[in-house]
């Protein structure tokens, strides 16, 4: 930058030497004009150093038109995601180029999955520069496989940005649990001179097709260096981070799968525990069946149903609380061993242990009885267990991450409780007789020791009732590790055979760990006689005003009058053994998607087709 001359002083003045400043138009004097010259040299040099770093780890074309994405509030980030999108959906297909693709293209043909990519490569190619004690990449010979050379297709999910520089982008790529780097550099692009320009399109959260050969970076790391990468789906809203929020989690089980990675290995987990039921059971000749979710009479079980409506029909329908009545006519029916795995559906509360529809597995056995199935019990679930965590001992925290961890331990055999032996044991009071244990004396009898004790129970307070709220109170506490209760009376077992030496007991046990109960099972009541008392009583009971008592069957009467023979049957609920073996404190943690309450939040999201293009 040059200066002016100096201008000469009227005659008879004493004026200082002045020279002009270019860019102000000022006189000043000559020291003052170096100096100003000084700071706009050292200026233009630090604009220049920094038009050569790395910009912030957001789209250039984003910063330039506003301020950073990460400071813009959802409805903003959504709402301007959402205009450039509608941007690219209204350009003719005709008219499309490579920097303003399809947002939503039919295809992309994926060549290997992420998984399988960073398992065939991560030893395949080796760190360029290696740190001690690691080998040194080998130069392929003629013939000789060269992964350096492979093309490979992928796609996922952007989960971080970075750029660095104008020519170098890198994204971390996620898909089906794997993450892979990235590598774009402008000069593998298959438009280098377009290279910005194509790359500002795309956001964190989009799904995007990636076609390159695998490398290791300078670091080491496994990657991609991409010659194509195509916008598969874009992501209209912020990505967050990370959500910690169980509310959030639980409604938008989608976002929770996205950013936390962790929830995915719960249900690879719950899968991998289903499938090993299946084959236990498949392998023990069982024949797996479906039966109807709704039906008209809600039996197989002692819960409160939920009613529907079949409009053609006229008729109020019960979705179902069980499959037992079904799957015990196959038996019937010469079907000697059956399962079924899928949902049931009881009208209770929603609280840490339960959800109104869960998941079951349930099972039939010709020629069974619960002696069979407890040791068939021991060895499936003992079994699951050390398949699923390679080995017999589990820790749990039924409390969440802050309370206490219980170890349990899945080693055979499992104690074993007999009701009212430990109810006297742990009251101190000798209970009637049992087959006395259905009447008005020993309900008055329970209702007293209920009070004694404190023990909590509403109405209606039957017999039954009374004696599960002090198993409750005096046994399930105790069964930390894997438990079997036995010696259950038999006016709480409508459809369990009578006891073969007790009489006014059932042959029946459930099996608790870490106090709370995952399995039920009889010796199947096959006479016809005594099951139709049964079904009388239960009516009796919800006379009486219990919601829960069964309804009268006389399809499955019928059934018995054909003739069952002597069966085994078996339920577990597999939504507490997943929330064991996942170390979860909350059932809707092992759901995809619990029941929730109505969202008050909720409201319409902003209506795209009113966004201008501008």
């Amino acid at each position: 930058m040059s200066s002016s001359a100096p201008v000469d002083a009227p005659a008879g003045e004493s004026v200082p030497n002045l020279h002009k400043d270019e860019v102000t138009g000022e006189m000043v004097s000559k020291s003052e004009l170096k100096k100003r010259q000084k700071a706009r040299q050292n200026a233009e040099k630090k604009a220049a150093k920094d038009a050569e770093k790395p910009a912030a780890p957001v789209a250039a074309a984003a910063a330039a038109s506003g301020p950073p994405e990460e400071e813009l509030t959802p409805n903003q980030y959504y709402e301007i995601r959402s205009r450039a999108i509608q941007k690219l959906r209204a350009i003719p297909t005709a008219e499309r180029t490579l920097t303003t693709p399809s947002p939503y293209p039919h295809k992309f043909h994926v060549t290997i999955a992420l998984p399988a990519f960073v398992k065939k490569y991560a030893a395949a190619i080796v760190n360029p520069v290696p740190a001690e004690g690691e080998p040194v990449a080998p130069k392929p010979e003629n013939g000789t496989w060269d992964p350096l050379k492979d093309v490979v297709s992928v796609a996922g999910r952007i989960h971080n940005i970075r750029v660095a520089g104008a020519k170098l982008r890198f994204y971390d790529l996620f898909s089906e649990g794997q993450r892979c780097q990235i590598m774009a550099t402008a000069s593998e692009s298959e438009s280098p001179e377009e290279f910005a320009e194509l790359h500002d399109i795309f956001r964190r959260g989009d799904i995007i097709g990636v076609t390159g050969k695998p490398l290791r970076t300078k670091k080491g790391e496994l990657s991609i260096s991409p010659s194509v990468v195509v916008l598969l789906s874009p992501n209209l809203h912020q990505l967050p981070h990370g959500i910690k929020d169980q509310e959030t989690r639980h409604r938008k089980r989608y976002l929770d799968l996205i950013v936390n990675h962790d929830r995915r290995e719960v249900f690879v987990k719950r899968a991998r525990i289903v499938n090993y039921i299946r084959r236990f059971l498949d392998n023990l000749g069982f024949l797996e069946v479906e039966t109807p979710m709704m039906n008209m009479i809600a039996g197989g079980a002692t819960a409160k149903p939920f009613v529907t409506h079949h409009n053609s029909l006229n008729l109020d329908l019960f979705l179902r609380v069980a499959p037992e009545l079904y799957l015990k006519q196959l038996v019937v029916g010469g079907l000697d061993r059956v399962y079924e795995i899928g949902r049931v559906f009881r009208n209770e509360g929603i609280d840490l242990t339960h959800n109104p529809e869960f998941s079951i597995c349930e099972f039939y056995m010709a020629y069974a009885d619960m002696y069979d199935l407890m040791d068939l019990t021991e060895s499936l679930v003992s079994g699951l267990v050390q398949h699923v965590t390679g080995g017999l001992k589990v820790e749990y925290q039924p409390s969440g991450p802050d309370g206490e961890t219980l170890l349990l331990d899945f080693t055979t055999p499992w104690k074993r409780f007999d009701m009212i032996e430990e109810l006297e044991l742990k009251t101190g009071v000798k209970f009637p007789p049992g087959e006395e244990l259905h009447t008005d004396a020993t309900n008055k009898f329970l209702r007293d020791l209920c009070t004694t004790h404190n023990v909590d129970c509403g109405e209606p307070r039957t017999n039954a009732r009374l004696l599960d709220k002090l198993v409750g109170e005096f046994i399930e506490n105790q069964c930390l590790n894997p438990s079997f209760i036995v010696g259950h009376p038999q006016m709480m077992s409508p459809l369990a055979k009578v006891h073969r030496s007790r009489p006014g007991l059932c042959e029946r046990f459930e099996a608790f760990v870490a106090t709370r109960e995952i399995c039920n099972a009889y010796t199947e009541l096959n006479d016809p006689f005594i099951q139709k008392a049964n079904f009388e009583e239960q009516m009796r009971q919800k006379d009486l005003g219990d919601d829960e008592a069964q309804g009268y069957d006389d399809t499955f009467i019928n059934a018995l009058e054909h003739g069952l023979p002597p069966t085994g049957g078996w339920g577990l609920g597999i939504d507490r053994l997943v929330m064991m073996l996942t170390n979860s404190a909350n059932i809707k943690e092992v759901l995809l998607f619990p029941a929730m309450k109505p969202d008050q939040n909720s409201g319409p999201t902003i209506d795209t087709d009113k966004l201008t293009s501008s």
